[in-house]
């Protein structure tokens, strides 16, 4: 039985931002606008946030970040979120084994629901010693599991490691986002033959958005689909209301027999507008520096800045980001309707 909370809101299928850092010019943090941006999220619908993942940049550890961040986020959620107890709250997990370990205690400490085991400078371990330290995290923190794309500090996983990891109780989710038909397959299979109806899969595949949100994934037909209920997605660090009536769209035509091919159209339009903020041309050098110029375009961070200041957008990434970005007018004027009241709070925004 799932309680009536954040698990059962996961199971359901939500937007989950991958969430942003705010910088300024000179490189500092901004909490002023970090709040602002999570109540832009929470403006738009979003169902959870996910902070201290490959979007909000894996260096805040080495600057210090983390554990700043993390609080500043939780409180914001403690005293701001419409409805607390299905907000679902995720904290990212990298570095070495102790250090993940150590992060999934904290994250619990602070209220996070679910811990984001990325697999980014774990490539020395093999497959047994990462289920093993994923049944370690699991016994302090709710796990997300992750199949990161290589490109950004993943690595190739077996179809079987996804079978063994889908036996561990407290494995209450996966992020696929190999950028991988096969490798997105491998993880689907194994969901299936656990027949672990607790599970909740959610799209990372930015590059499949769409598609991956309305395939039902069926490999032994005498078994019912299963679906990747919800998305934790860069992608949808920005755009994010549309993103929320987007979702809500899908999750009523899976109800359908036949999908209108508008939706294979809707799905290369997303892919495009991913392919500029991430900078695929670039092999995504500019990933990040695209979804932070894109919000402070708009006003809700300070710069489009990295940690690492060689981190920046990719010559011509900026022109992409100006030919897609049309597409998205509506949200830009919305936000620009709002955009004082999330950075000045009035009453019904108070920290």
């Amino acid at each position: 039985m799932i309680a009536d909370g954040w698990q059962k809101s996961l199971l359901e299928g939500q937007v989950i931002p991958a969430c942003p850092l705010a910088l300024t010019q000179d490189g500092e943090w901004s909490p002023k606008h970090q709040k602002a941006l999570i109540r832009y999220y929470l403006d738009c619908g979003v169902g959870g946030l996910a902070v201290g993942v490959h979007t909000t940049q894996f260096a805040i550890r080495d600057h210090g970040l983390y554990e700043p961040l993390l609080q500043c986020i939780a409180e914001l959620l403690d005293h701001e979120a419409a409805n607390k107890k299905k907000f679902i709250r995720i904290a990212g997990l990298c570095g070495s084994p102790e250090q993940i370990v150590s992060e999934a205690g904290f994250a619990a400490e602070l209220g996070f629901h679910l811990g984001l085991l990325s697999p980014s400078g774990l490539g020395h371990l093999s497959e047994d010693e990462l289920v093993e330290l994923t049944r370690e995290v699991s016994e302090r923190i709710s796990v997300f599991g992750f199949y990161l794309h290589e490109a950004v500090g993943g690595r190739t996983l077996s179809s079987n490691y996804w079978r063994r990891i889908v036996k561990i109780e407290n494995l209450q989710a996966i992020k696929i986002a190999a950028f991988n038909r096969y490798q997105t397959i491998d993880v689907m299979r194994a969901v299936e033959e656990s027949g672990r109806d607790d599970l909740a899969i959610y799209t990372g595949n930015d590059d499949n958005i769409v598609a991956d949100l309305l395939t039902p994934f069926q490999f032994d037909l005498t078994l019912k689909p299963r679906w990747m209920v919800g998305g934790l997605l860069g992608h949808w660090a920005v755009w994010t209301r549309e993103a929320v009536e987007m979702l809500d769209k899908i999750k009523q035509i899976r109800q359908n027999e036949q999908i209108a091919a508008e939706w294979l159209s809707r799905n290369i339009q997303v892919t495009d507008d991913n392919a500029a903020i991430f900078d695929a041309a670039n092999h995504f050098s500019g990933c990040i520096a695209g979804v932070n110029e894109v919000l402070f375009r708009q006003g809700l961070l300070p710069s489009n800045r990295c940690l690492n200041p060689d981190e920046k957008l990719s010559p011509g990434q900026a022109e992409e980001i100006d030919r897609v970005d049309v597409r998205h007018r509506d949200e830009a004027l919305w936000i620009q309707e709002n955009l004082q009241r999330w950075l000045d709070p009035c009453e019904s925004h108070q920290l």
